[in-house]
């Protein structure tokens, strides 16, 4: 993994980003750059109308992950990693999602003006679920703001994000079958998984499946 950096998970609501991402931000002991979803005074707002607050909501994001992007993936004397559970360029597939055309229009704008700042992941670990267990993830952890989360959300996203990530080309990409895996709490599971990250060459992009212990490229 000599030239892998920095490593940013991904995935759809409920994927298990945030939880990969800080077993391998402990293992590489690297700096861990965590979403702060939590702070988005819209999004509670947005499940329960969507159509009203998408904007607010989206903007919010745009420039908190623009701001804390640009902050924290400068050089660190003290970690030799960078690991996120997000990418900067997920936010215009909730925009393309959410947005009308007037609202996509002034999105795009604000977006062509920061997104050159922004630093590229040396490599992206796509967590491709089935939205059956998005959805019972989802349910399981119950945060209060999910609650009214609609399945056809769910679908539409994770489509969305299938979408655009079998057309990724900015940089390498390690596509993970975890629909039927535990990572979290099988350490088996995880090892695996972490060999597959952390191996010394990859390419432009990889399929792991875990199931089937089988890596087709």
């Amino acid at each position: 993994m000599n030239d892998i950096k920095y490593i940013a998970v991904e995935g759809v609501i409920g994927a298990g980003k945030t939880s990969l991402a800080r077993k391998l931000g402990e293992r590489l002991d690297a700096k861990l750059i965590l979403e702060k979803f939590e702070e988005n005074p819209f999004l509670k707002r947005f499940y329960d109308d969507p159509k009203h607050y998408a904007f607010h909501t989206q903007t919010y994001f745009l420039l908190s992950r623009f701001k804390q992007l640009t902050a924290e993936t400068k050089s660190d004397l003290f970690h030799n990693y960078i690991v996120s559970d997000y990418i900067f360029e997920k936010d215009k597939i909730f925009a393309y999602l959410n947005l009308n055309d007037d609202e996509l229009d002034l999105y795009e704008r604000i977006v062509a003006s920061i997104e050159k700042s922004i630093i590229t992941p040396d490599l992206i670990v796509y967590l491709q679920n089935s939205t059956e267990r998005l959805l019972a993830n989802i349910k399981f952890r119950d945060r209060d703001y999910e609650r009214n989360i609609q399945e056809d959300y769910i679908k539409n996203l994770n489509d969305a994000y299938n979408y655009y990530f079998f057309r990724y080309k900015k940089s390498k990409l390690i596509i993970v079958n975890a629909s039927e895996i535990d990572f979290v709490n099988n350490e088996k599971e995880f090892e695996d998984l972490f060999n597959e990250i952390t191996k010394p060459v990859h390419a432009a992009i990889e399929y792991y499946d875990p199931v089937n212990k089988r890596l087709a490229r």
